[in-house]
């Protein structure tokens, strides 16, 4: 088969078997790498500020904590340009495979680090080094599990089989969530001092697995062609500022949609378990993992419905639902009624949320063309992913001394929700551009 023919309409059903083993490589190496990336986040809303930054009041320790949360969000940016010029070059595999290295390591050593007892500010700048590896790994992670299985996908099925790679980190997000919850209900002397390290340690195991999942996919055939042909390009990143510059600015803005995520699970996790709202960490933790759970099944789910009806619609009604159903949510919150937060939370992450976070994958993909993919996917989302990193950050100080005052957070999630819903309304609809007309200028 030739580039000219890859992804072609056709009245015959396609061969989708490198396509679905591309999709189970992306689905459980997300969902493994990310279960090291949100074990961080748990910690780091739960613990982290007792253990690193004892010397602060607990108030301080927190916000301290969760900055630490935010530090991966710088390193993203710099990794986009390495891993995006590596995978574009070399090809999409191998950094895939670099990818769930350094992040099983940098979260094993996590693990690992004295604490502030023991050697005073070497510990929060320990973790603060590991922390950027952690975010250097995850900028290469979804760019290349999403080019690859893009680049593998019939025509007409883009979104559905580029979305497992997203309904990983789903799953990464549940799996994390039910290894903390085994630790969370430990006594509190028992958490701080080995407890919340176990789920960390455990990443060895976890990464070992990928590893084997991934050595066994392939580089996709419109790939290897530019190889063949020698059109990849010298420099990726040069090139793709030279012709998609528009096209990164889109994403990026689209980004803004993932600052709900950050809020809902790190943020609204430390805030309802905060003595001043007093909800317990093992109810809110089931809420983050109930509303997951939905997400596996919702998010493919849509992603047909974005092969059938395009990206745009799919996304702009998810992310509109996003911006009301926070207010919902904080307001369940602090009301103090369990049901209902778990049913704000369901209608928020497992309907509204999943609904752009289904569609993205083949949604940003589809802009760039090969030379320049995993490039322009991985500098425009980790830029605007950048605003996620340090949104529960700027959402604990928004907060201020009462501890309670969560409209200007929900306010914050919902204009970062408008921002991406406008910069997706200026998209081109692609769901049914063929694969090698992608990312051309007409």
């Amino acid at each position: 088969m030739t580039a000219s023919t890859l992804d072609a309409p056709s009245a015959g059903p396609a061969d989708t078997t490198k396509v679905k083993r591309a999709a189970i490589a992306s689905f459980l190496g997300s969902m493994l790498e990310y279960y090291d990336f949100y074990i961080y986040a748990s910690a780091s809303a739960l613990v982290f500020g007792k253990v690193f930054f004892s010397k602060a009041d607990p108030a301080m320790g927190t916000l301290l904590a969760l900055a630490t949360f935010g530090v991966a969000y710088i390193a993203r940016p710099v990794g986009a340009v390495l891993l995006g010029h590596v995978g574009d070059r070399v090809g999409r595999k191998r950094v895939m495979l670099l990818t769930l290295v350094l992040m099983g390591m940098s979260t094993f050593l996590i693990g690992c680090l004295p604490t502030y007892a023991a050697v005073g500010v070497f510990a929060p700048a320990l973790l603060v080094v590991l922390r950027v590896l952690q975010g250097i790994s995850a900028a290469g992670e979804q760019s290349g599990a999403n080019t690859l299985t893009l680049e593998h996908a019939p025509f007409g099925r883009r979104a559905f089989f580029t979305s497992w790679t997203l309904t990983g980190t789903q799953a990464g997000f549940i799996l994390a969530t039910v290894v903390f919850l085994a630790v969370a209900g430990l006594p509190d002397q028992t958490l701080l001092s080995w407890g919340w390290r176990v789920p960390f340690w455990c990443s060895l195991i976890v990464v070992a697995l990928a590893y084997i999942v991934r050595r066994r996919i392939d580089e996709p055939e419109v790939f290897q062609a530019e190889q063949q042909t020698r059109q990849v390009a010298k420099l990726p990143v040069v090139e793709l500022f030279r012709t998609h510059a528009a096209d990164v600015s889109r994403v990026l803005l689209c980004a803004f949609i993932a600052v709900c995520s950050t809020v809902f699970s790190v943020f609204g996790l430390a805030f309802a378990t905060s003595h001043e709202v007093g909800l317990s960490k093992t109810t809110m933790l089931l809420v983050a993992v109930s509303a997951n759970v939905l997400a596996l099944v919702t998010q493919p789910t849509l992603a047909v419905l974005a092969d059938r009806i395009g990206r745009r619609p799919v996304f702009i009604t998810g992310v509109l639902g996003c911006a009301v159903m926070i207010f919902v949510y904080f307001k369940a919150i602090m009301s103090g009624n369990v049901p209902l937060i778990f049913l704000a939370a369901l209608v928020l992450i497992g309907f509204c949320y999943s609904a752009p976070n289904a569609v993205w994958p083949s949604f940003y993909a589809e802009m760039f063309d090969t030379r320049v993919r995993f490039s322009g996917i991985a500098i425009g989302t980790q830029i605007g992913f950048a605003a996620a990193g340090f949104a529960p950050t700027i959402a604990w100080t928004l907060i201020g001394n009462s501890r309670t005052n969560w409209l200007p957070v929900a306010a914050m999630v919902a204009v970062c929700c408008a921002i991406s819903a406008l910069s997706a309304a200026t998209a081109r609809e692609t769901y049914r551009v063929p694969l090698t007309e992608l990312g051309k200028r007409h």
